[in-house]
């Protein structure tokens, strides 16, 4: 396994495939998940050529559990310390979820280093509502879930598990996000928590490079209808609707996904 000193003697989890040599791409999973919700995705840059490297947010998967600063900003600042690490090259970033701030806020750090953006069911540029951002759901919502773990971690993982998809996957695949859930360390609520007043709006206007929006129209997690209001707020982007999927178009979509996101990288 490999780990990148990020701070204080702290270590992140990285996987590092350098496949055939061409563009290469960063894979940010989302919260509380690890880097194994990428294998399909993986497998498919893999065969296309691509250089892969997969970044285990902290607390999370097989990253020190112990961080003192666990925010999104943080985290950001490990994906582009793992770029400039590995000296890739003009790379693609691609985040689920929470890990969509993550890659946005990266990309903007970047700057002219980065090629393309990539967001899948991406929580940006907010994850709550306000009352000049109508998309969402609200702190007291996310406030819940986080009560819900302090009270019960297993259970309340196990019902996240369940909702990630909105089409019938099979017990195996809730299984298994449940399994990466629980690999999470009780630091990473810190990271949710992040999300309630993070605002990206004027920084993804600074994002230079193509951005791909993948996301499902049933997303219970992150709002499709602020997946479209975030469309214009990039200089060039394009949303790509996944009918009838929710928060996992990766899985519950994995043919179109795979053909628009290596068409992307292309």
């Amino acid at each position: 396994m490999a780990f990148l000193d990020v701070e204080n003697g702290k270590q992140v989890h990285y996987e590092h495939h350098r496949g055939g040599g061409a563009r290469p791409v960063v894979l940010v999973h989302g919260w509380g998940a690890t880097t194994q919700c990428w294998d399909t995705t993986l497998t498919a840059l893999l065969k296309a050529g691509h250089e892969v490297a997969l970044i285990d947010h902290r607390a999370c998967g097989r990253s020190d559990k112990d961080f003192d600063d666990v925010s999104i900003e943080a985290i950001a600042s490990d994906v582009v310390a793992l770029v400039r690490h590995l000296g890739l090259r003009e790379p693609v970033l691609n985040g689920w979820s929470l890990g969509g701030a993550v890659v946005a806020a990266a990309a903007a750090e970047l700057g002219d280093d980065l090629r393309g953006l990539v967001l899948t069911g991406g929580a940006t540029p907010r994850y709550t509502r306000t009352e000049d951002w109508p998309h969402g759901g609200t702190a007291a919502d996310v406030e819940g879930i986080l009560a819900g773990l302090e009270a019960d971690r297993p259970t309340t993982f196990r019902g996240i598990a369940g909702a990630v998809c909105a089409k019938p996957v099979g017990d195996d695949v809730v299984e298994g996000f449940w399994l990466q859930f629980m690999q999470s360390g009780t630091r990473s609520t810190e990271t949710m928590r992040s999300l309630i007043a993070l605002d990206q709006r004027d920084l993804i206007g600074t994002i230079r490079c193509p951005v791909l929006s993948l996301h499902g129209t049933e997303d219970a997690f992150v709002a499709f209808d602020g997946a479209k209001a975030a469309i214009p707020l990039f200089r060039d982007a394009r949303l790509v609707e996944f009918p009838g999927v929710g928060h996992a178009p990766f899985v519950e979509d994995a043919e179109t996904y795979l053909s628009e996101l290596l068409a992307f990288v292309r």
